[in-house]
């Protein structure tokens, strides 16, 4: 049987099909130990041996859709060459090419998908796609409301402004707040440097929502198979 490379790729769970042309073009693909950078390349599925980086790929029979309460203290990573402790370290099964959807930082918490289906992986993650995260944060300081509308509005981060967001004070103490923030971007520690922007720093991080799925009742570390329905939604995104 034939496949396009970059398809075949993607049924490794090792890309996307637009990230496997990029791997294919920088020469980190082989064919039978020769490398192939021709984009269109026809692999034979039955017979071929394809690697990427020297690291043999082979197709994943089902592709595995997970959710996971991150805690704090782990990375986002497969593996951490600085001995940390990985969001793999809570996952008991040895599932093929399963990597993280986006990532949560150290310090933070909440709600990771993990797949093995590159495409779907690479479109959850696409700018394009604007897909809602919603976060529960703990901030210090006050936050009256023209601080945030200046946050719903946007502040600059990293030279460049953030889109308009969802911002609830959902209470007010006297030395910090908790806010619900719902963002349609995934820079890099996009929240806290939000809030930093106003001049504030965040305490508490936690994402509970990704579009319509929620954290819900799973315990710190905890994580379970997504639902059919759960998937099919993701897939209409």
């Amino acid at each position: 049987m034939t496949e396009r490379l970059n398809k075949y790729l993607a049924s490794c769970g090792t890309a996307s099909r637009r990230k496997a042309d990029e791997y294919i073009s920088q020469g980190r693909v082989k064919v039978n130990g020769k490398v192939v950078n021709t984009l269109g390349y026809t692999v034979n599925t039955d017979n071929d041996t394809v690697t990427v980086d020297d690291v043999k790929v082979v197709p994943v029979n089902r592709f595995t859709y997970i959710m996971m309460y991150k805690p704090k203290g782990c990375i986002t990573t497969v593996k951490d060459d600085k001995g940390r402790k990985t969001v793999f370290d809570y996952i008991d099964k040895d599932i093929p090419a399963l990597v993280p959807v986006g990532r949560l930082d150290y310090d933070s918490e909440g709600l990771l998908l993990l797949t093995n289906d590159g495409d779907l992986a690479y479109k959850l993650t696409h700018p394009s796609s604007e897909i809602s995260k919603t976060y529960i944060v703990k901030a210090e300081g006050e936050f009256p409301e023209h601080i945030l509308a200046k946050l719903r509005k946007g502040v600059m981060i990293d030279g460049k402004m953030t889109k308009r967001c969802r911002v609830k004070l959902k209470e007010q103490g006297e030395k910090d707040a908790r806010l619900e923030i719902t963002i349609t971007e995934g820079r890099n520690r996009q929240i806290r440097k939000m809030i930093e922007a106003v001049e504030r720093n965040v305490i508490f991080l936690k994402r509970v929502a990704v579009g319509n799925l929620k954290l819900g009742g799973l315990a710190r570390g905890a994580w379970r198979y997504l639902h059919d329905d759960e998937i099919d939604y993701l897939k209409k995104l």
